[in-house]
């Protein structure tokens, strides 16, 4: 028998274990976070709390297409770009479930970029943004669960935030997608001047990116930045575009310590504390295969070609200033650029900002996501770059009044902004060693600074020290206008529920056509619009939807038009007792669903 002594002892340790070992997770928790939201009014966002099993949460509605822009087919024709007016919750989960989307874009998009309502409680022109906590969560919890049907393997996540929200998205983000998945948290500066009227001056964003594979496997694919403006071939050299740098290494080698005479016969002994970056014999094989250039008309020091093709990008830094991506004011010209006397968007994005993360993200020709489209950047900055796009878009006047004519404009070729012309830094002559142009230009402009102030200076030297670090911007226009897109609306609701008893109700909109399209998407049938009975097919079973009652004669009419080894699925929205009876003698396997009870059980909502 154990002795008191025993029992207690065998508490204490398990008191132990448990202080060692105490259950439970890390989580983000909220009110409602157990719930689905459902939009309360059309095209804003507001939005009621239900069951998620409710059918007002799980309804797949029809897309129905309003028009075409530009070229239908090819690469980057309205067959393959898509912008859907509705709520993004919507078009993503019909996207992802109406078979003829599904087999177009499931698992197929490579980058999906999230601009949210930054539920910072201001009041935006274009923008409902006064979403409390608990309904943004679960607003951005749900749509990162609509997308994950879509996302490539190797795909990337990128969400936009301030610090409103950021730190309790990232921790949204680590339970949606696992920690280990998040690749960074990139800042960005989105404005150089200073907020006075505030404690701190807000200048920068967050840019939170996530992986749908392993980090290591997303690095392997992703893009590395360019290293900037390669010369423009100046010897016409087949081998393409090429820059150059010195011939020289750090430190004393016997061996690469020799006279190189240029072209012009200016004769050349390595720099101080530095010697040739090769043995002679290696300096006589590039110059034989025309890997040296000599700069100042062949007179300056021997320098070593490196192709465009060869060289290898830059690893992306975690801090993007506005020099090189742009910032809010530069964005609010780009569209009032478009839409001269438009009041700008009050937060959008630089077409230089969207361009990094498309880069990075993806490769031409991949899909890229934008649910929150906005005032259109995203789609129009993959329209540029040659990637095929998909954005969403809750209001309607936004789409219609901005992102409509801007992405035609784009189609034109007639938007002549943002990263349509690419604008880079470049040097007249070559510089000095491990000096970039963009250093050097602000070199000369602190230079100038300095020479206001300081009297006296030799000017011959300034002179040597200005041409030695001359630059220019160079231009090329990177976009010329071509593809073209489709505008598509979500269709209307076919059902509604009683919130007193949760019984399911056919809308007044579930007539005709419009019922039988939705209810293919819903039960996953594509669409056979043809057939005189049947509005679907899914493999060997065939769809007929009866906008009435099924009666015997419907039945018989449906199993006469079944082929061999073909069953059907008939759905009415009433049913005589004996017609199910006789579709299961007349065939075997067949079914008769009565809408909307059976496709929505009353026992799925509260």
């Amino acid at each position: 028998m154990p002795s008191f002594v025993d029992d207690l002892s065998w508490l204490v340790k398990k008191e132990l274990v448990m202080k060692r070992s105490p259950k439970g997770r890390l989580e983000l928790t909220w009110m409602g976070k157990e719930s689905a939201l459902i939009p309360v009014e059309e095209g804003k966002y507001d939005y009621a709390w239900v069951d998620p099993d409710d059918p007002r949460a799980r309804e797949i509605k029809s897309i129905e297409v309003l028009e075409t822009v530009g070229e239908f087919d090819g690469p980057a024709g309205a067959n393959q770009n898509l912008l859907i007016i509705g709520d993004s919750g919507d078009a993503l989960r019909s996207l992802a479930t109406i078979p003829e989307c599904h087999d177009k874009y499931a698992g197929q998009v490579k980058l999906v970029y999230i601009d949210p309502p930054f539920n910072t409680k201001q009041t935006f022109e274009h923008y409902a943004d006064q979403l409390e906590h608990s309904i943004w969560l679960t607003m951005m919890r749900d749509r990162i669960r609509d997308i994950k049907p879509l996302l490539a393997s190797d795909a990337s996540v990128w969400v936009h935030l301030d610090d409103a929200e950021v730190h309790r998205m990232r921790v949204l983000l680590d339970e949606e997608f696992g920690a280990e998945r998040c690749a960074t948290q990139v800042v960005w500066q989105k404005r150089t001047t200073r907020e006075n009227r505030s404690a701190f001056s807000d200048n920068h964003d967050h840019l939170l990116v996530y992986t749908n594979c392993p980090v290591t496997e997303w690095r392997e694919s992703r893009n590395r930045l360019p290293r900037g403006k390669a010369s423009k071939n100046p010897d016409n050299d087949p081998r393409g575009p090429w820059d150059s740098v010195p011939f020289t290494a750090q430190g004393f080698r016997a061996n690469q310590m020799y006279a190189i005479t240029t072209p012009t016969g200016v004769v050349h002994l390595p720099p101080p504390n530095r010697c040739w970056g090769a043995v002679e014999s290696e300096y006589e094989r590039l110059l034989a295969d025309g890997l040296i250039y000599f700069p100042k008309s062949g007179s300056g020091k021997p320098r070593v070609k490196q192709y465009l093709s060869d060289a290898p990008g830059l690893v992306p830094q975690t801090i993007w200033t506005s020099g090189e991506v742009g910032e809010n004011d530069e964005a609010k010209r780009e569209i009032q650029a478009l839409f001269p006397g438009h009041i700008p968007f009050d937060t959008p994005k630089p077409e230089r900002l969207l361009s990094r993360v498309i880069h990075i993200g993806s490769n031409p020709g991949d899909l890229v996501l934008d649910f929150f489209a906005g005032s259109g950047t995203t789609a129009a900055v993959a329209h540029k770059m040659g990637r095929r796009w998909i954005a969403t878009e809750l209001q309607d006047t936004t789409a219609n009044q901005f992102i409509v004519p801007r992405l035609t404009m784009v189609v034109n070729g007639a938007d002549q902004g943002g990263v349509t012309t690419l604008t880079e830094r470049a040097a007249v002559d070559d510089l000095p060693e491990n000096l970039t142009p963009e250093e050097a230009q602000k070199f000369n402009t602190y230079l100038g600074r300095v020479l206001k102030a300081v009297e006296g200076v030799d000017t011959a030297t300034i002179k040597v020290l200005r041409e030695a670090t001359r630059t220019r911007d160079e231009k090329t226009v990177q976009w010329h206008g071509g593809g073209g897109f489709t505008v598509a609306k979500m269709g209307p609701s076919m059902y509604e529920v009683d919130d007193e008893d949760g019984e399911v109700y056919l809308s007044d909109q579930a007539t005709n056509g419009a019922w039988s399209k939705a209810v293919a998407g819903q039960l996953k049938f594509t669409l056979t619009p043809d057939h005189p009975v049947f509005c679907g097919a899914r493999r060997r079973q065939r769809l007929a939807v009866i906008d009435g009652v099924v009666d015997e004669t419907v039945v018989r009419t449906v199993v006469e038009n079944l082929a061999h080894n073909e069953r059907a699925l008939i759905v009415g929205k009433g049913v005589i007792p004996q017609a199910d009876a006789l579709l299961r003698s007349l065939s075997p396997g067949s079914r008769i669903k009565k809408a909307p009870g059976d496709i929505f059980p009353k026992a799925t909502v509260n």
